[in-house]
């Protein structure tokens, strides 16, 4: 595949940047709702199953999302798409699950720049294994840069913390979804690719999330012996599906134009903005915001730049 120009790069790093910001309120949103619930898991079902009842009205009704619909059935009876590479849900179902946990104890910021550690190693092996719709990536030095500096950051941003260890237990619940992060990002991207359409390829991944999370939520219940808290009443709680909609159709559509690595560390960019000004303006008890995740912060964004901006000298080659 010929190197995309620097123009579309820009334009996909853009995007992702915005599309991380919402994402940054969703976890804000799902760790309330965590909190409410006291459960984890059932906030990740009632995120998942809203997000799963606006896309099951949506792809009907839209020309593109039924011959999108077809278009999948097709490569998927001739070999095109194979069934593995539509579970890309089930790591988005586990990230929901993390906010639910962890968000409340651990704030927004913190709780990014955690699944930051885990999704910039994992995009640079996601990228070099060729898993993502723009094929194999090569491994160049602004690329490595990159992801380095990114997880310098990420050690800046939670420095204050690390002298808690019940922080730290938590914070390994996020680190391991950024990791499944970088491996749905290039699946849903291949899914969107056979479908022609971004939002099918959001239907295939909330389907098989929600299905995921309704089989964990009804163990989970079988073993706690009682049901989560009340719903609340308040509109917002249940917003995270429709955001996590838009970020999952986002993602699969530009993925192609940016590779896995670059779409994963805009995107955190976005988060770590995101975050970053959530913890400021609507502080909660678990929000901290120091002078160290301000200015992880800044690397954050300094890393996307380098990343996305940089010269294309391969370090790896095929």
């Amino acid at each position: 595949m010929p190197p995309l120009s620097a123009a579309r790069r820009v334009t996909g790093v853009t995007v992702a940047l915005a599309s991380g910001v919402a994402v940054a309120v969703q976890s804000r949103i799902n760790g309330a709702l965590g909190v409410r619930l006291g459960d984890g898991i059932a906030t990740a079902v009632i995120s998942f199953g809203v997000g799963l009842v606006l896309l099951l009205v949506l792809v009907p009704a839209l020309p593109a999302g039924r011959r999108g619909v077809l278009t999948l059935r097709r490569a998927l009876v001739s070999g095109a798409l194979r069934p593995w590479q539509c579970l890309g849900g089930m790591c988005g179902a586990f990230l929901v699950v993390t906010q639910g946990v962890t968000v409340g104890t651990l704030g927004v910021a913190v709780f990014t720049v955690a699944v930051v550690a885990g999704q910039s190693g994992s995009s640079l092996a996601v990228d070099r294994a060729g898993i993502g719709p723009a094929g194999r990536q090569p491994v160049t030095g602004s690329r490595l840069a990159g992801a380095a500096l990114t997880v310098v950051a990420v050690l800046l941003a939670v420095g204050d913390r690390l002298g808690e260890p019940g922080t730290l237990g938590l914070a390994v619940l996020p680190l391991l979804a950024g990791v499944a992060i970088a491996w749905q990002q290039a699946v849903n991207g291949r899914v969107r690719a056979a479908a022609g359409s971004a939002l099918t390829a959001t239907l295939v991944n909330f389907t098989v999330g929600t299905l995921a999370l309704l089989v964990a939520f009804a163990v989970d219940l079988a073993i706690r012996g009682r049901p989560p808290g009340s719903l609340p009443p308040e509109f917002w709680y249940y917003l995270g599906g429709p955001i996590g909609v838009v970020f999952i159709a986002v993602a699969a559509a530009i993925v192609r134009f940016t590779g896995v690595l670059l779409l994963g560390l805009a995107t955190i960019a976005g988060q770590i903005v995101g975050a970053v000004l959530l913890d400021v303006v609507l502080p909660t008890e678990a929000s901290r915001p120091g002078p160290t995740t301000l200015l992880g912060a800044a690397l954050t964004l300094m890393a996307v730049a380098i990343a996305a901006l940089g010269p294309r000298h391969r370090w790896i080659r095929r």
